[in-house]
């Protein structure tokens, strides 16, 4: 049976986190909200959650979602390494909109679908859902509804669409947000441009000055693994992004 939560009401706000984070832990399917609109949780380690996930929605694997962190330190342990700029990227935009693609850790033990070997991380600007991912850990987001149907703007639209297959929505009231994260590709040398949004290139060039879009290619005479791009996560494809990553749906 779904709970709903209000977390304008400071003691319902309380009660909420700390079922929302329970169920995450139990392999459950949440409902919270961010700096966008809202999104649907699972934890990125349970792989089985993620799956529940993706069929809440009507997703396949070859839709992985991203995934949202409550520190940079937790970032920074899901990936093989933030590169030349990622630290600095984290450090002046985060929290906040902007997604970063990295190569995945080869030693993470989980299964987000067909990532192509990279991870897409952002950390929200939003108080209720950094209280929950702080207590949670690294949950796979996406956008709060059935694919093919209008992003949730309020818990209530996330439940009509989801019903019982969440098992906690945390409802903060109305989203406020309209405009997607920014996306940049980071797994290789020169950052690489993916979706403009919230982050404007010219923000994004005080700390990395070159930035390519998304039709750069490594030149033919330096394509070792170390500086050409990983193919691309397949976030960068989609019209449905996560209800952090796109202006109608993290």
């Amino acid at each position: 049976m779904s709970t709903r939560y209000d977390c304008r009401d400071p003691a319902e706000r309380t009660a909420g986190i700390d079922a929302a984070v329970a169920a995450a832990r139990a392999g459950e399917l949440i409902v919270l909200p961010t700096d966008t609109l809202y999104g649907i949780g699972a934890d990125a380690f349970i792989p089985a959650s993620v799956t529940t996930m993706l069929a809440a929605k009507g997703r396949g694997r070859n839709m992985p979602p991203p995934v949202l962190v409550g520190t940079a330190r937790a970032a920074a342990a899901l990936v093989e390494d933030l590169g030349a700029f990622g630290q600095d990227l984290i450090d002046e935009f985060w929290p906040g909109g902007l997604t970063l693609v990295f190569r995945a850790s080869p030693t993470l033990l989980w299964d987000l679908g067909d990532t192509k070997g990279t991870v897409a991380l952002r950390m929200p600007l939003h108080a209720v859902a950094l209280e929950v991912l702080k207590q949670s850990g690294p949950l796979a987001v996406s956008s709060a509804n059935r694919t093919g149907q209008p992003p949730a703007a309020t818990a209530e639209e996330a439940q009509q669409q989801l019903g019982e297959a969440v098992s906690v929505y945390l409802d903060d009231g109305p989203s406020s947000g309209n405009v997607p994260s920014t996306i940049l590709d980071l797994t290789g040398t020169v950052p690489i441009l993916l979706r403009a949004g919230a982050v404007s290139v010219d923000r994004l060039r005080t700390v990395a000055s070159v930035i390519a879009d998304q039709e750069y290619a490594a030149p033919d005479t330096d394509t070792t693994a170390d500086t050409k791009p990983a193919a691309p996560h397949p976030l960068q494809d989609r019209a449905d992004a996560p209800a952090s990553e796109r202006p109608s749906g993290g």
